[in-house]
């Protein structure tokens, strides 16, 4: 049956081909589309939800915010809002954790923190190389879509992504090999052909690149190579941060103090737009209007986010957090197939031979369960409930996840796919 999807809906459409339903209510960990059907959501927004749909306590901040006809749209104007967030930031994220950042809100996208990220690197240090890692992904703008390593998407640019230096992320080349020592070559050697960059940027944990997850002595010592050397060091944080690997940054079991952070997707709270670049206060060099946007004064996501961040003041709320991450942990290592990648609540199954991952993530929805795919070839299965998931919803996803493997493993080997 042609919809009214297939009749107007462009072309790049994703998701609603994967899951071919039609939404009408969400709440916590659960979706139910227009038939009556109920979904478990380990997709969560592609990091964008970690604190569920709806979340009771954020959406009565967001009412009665409406309610009392508080501004939506200010551009960059000072609000009542937004200093409300500016102080929780300080005193729930930034203090706790001995860090000092400027906030610059930026358009409402990651791509758009990276943007921001990317001229205050460049402006601080009077240069234009940036080093990147291989399958690494920041954004589908230009300068943060030259930073992807995913041919694909890097393809459908039509232009040439230039001045970046592609180098091998931590394992890449094997887990015998460490390929710090390979970029501290290449940028000490004057005949290695690598301009001296502005920046390094980094995922601790690789979102979109198959889950792959950086050992805190390899963070540590790129950390030293561009200090060293007066190189920024820019963390994107924007689907691994907001407690998604357990703690509110990524990088903190690594004990960073990166010099810019990147932050999007979760950072509202509940799935409004809003991003933020974190720099480092000497490093806040761009002057009034260098990087603006219309929506970089939505203040809705201003309440929302301020709510969010709330729910870090709760010690039970860390707590809880803390024992799903072991939970999922467990129920990943005791499936016999796949192999195990990704951290925290931000976990996945890689599986070698073409194909299987999508299958099973089809096979799951069949069954109610929202998951995606992950990696250059969409090898990894990818495991992200909410955050504020129950133990019983957590399982049962879980057991809808195996036995989509199974069946899917089983068919394989009959033949019968």
């Amino acid at each position: 049956m042609v919809t009214i999807f297939d009749e107007l809906e462009s072309n790049v459409r994703t998701y609603c081909r994967r899951f071919p339903a039609v939404f009408v209510r969400a709440r916590g960990h659960v979706l139910w589309d227009q038939e009556g059907r109920s979904y478990i959501d380990f997709l969560s927004g592609a990091g964008a939800l970690n604190y569920g749909h709806n979340h009771p306590a954020i959406k009565a901040e967001l009412l009665d915010y409406l309610a009392a006809d508080g501004p939506v749209h200010t551009m960059d104007l000072h609000t009542e809002a937004k200093a409300e967030l500016l102080r929780r930031i300080d005193d729930i994220v930034l203090r706790p954790r001995g860090l000092a950042y400027r906030v610059q809100f930026t358009g409402p996208t990651g791509a758009n923190a990276i943007e921001a990220a990317l001229k205050v690197a460049r402006r601080a240090t009077g240069r234009t190389n940036v080093i990147a890692f291989t399958n690494g992904f920041h954004g589908m703008s230009l300068g943060a879509l030259a930073l992807a390593g995913n041919l694909g998407k890097r393809a459908a640019s039509g232009v040439p992504l230039d001045r970046v230096t592609r180098l091998p992320y931590d394992g890449y080349l094997g887990q015998d090999a460490d390929t710090v020592d390979y970029l501290e070559k290449l940028l000490d050697d004057p005949g290695s052909g690598i301009d001296p960059p502005a920046a390094i940027v980094l995922e601790t944990v690789q979102g979109e690149g198959g889950l792959n997850v950086a050992r805190p002595e390899w963070l540590r010592r790129v950390e030293k190579v561009a200090h060293d050397r007066g190189i920024v060091l820019i963390v994107d944080d924007i689907q691994a941060g907001c407690g998604r690997t357990g703690s509110f940054f990524s990088f903190e079991e690594a004990g960073l103090r990166p010099d810019i952070v990147c932050l999007a997707k979760s950072i509202s709270g509940y799935g409004l737009p809003l991003a933020l670049t974190l720099i480092r206060p000497d490093l806040d060099l761009l002057g009034p209007g260098e990087h603006s946007g219309t929506f970089r004064g939505h203040n809705l996501a201003f309440v929302t986010a301020s709510a969010a961040l709330g729910l870090w003041s709760s010690p039970q709320f860390t707590a809880d957090l803390d024992k799903k991450c072991l939970l999922l942990a467990e129920r990943v290592r005791a499936m016999t197939s796949g192999i195990e990648r990704g951290r925290g609540l931000l976990r996945g199954l890689f599986f070698a031979e073409d194909a299987v991952a999508a299958e099973i993530s089809l096979a799951a929805f069949s069954r109610g369960l929202l998951l995606e795919t992950s990696g250059a070839a969409n090898q990894v299965v990818k495991i992200m409930p909410p955050l504020i998931i129950d133990d019983d919803a957590l399982h049962r996803g879980m057991d809808i996840l195996d036995d989509a493997v199974q069946e899917v493993l089983s068919k394989r080997k009959a033949g019968t796919r």
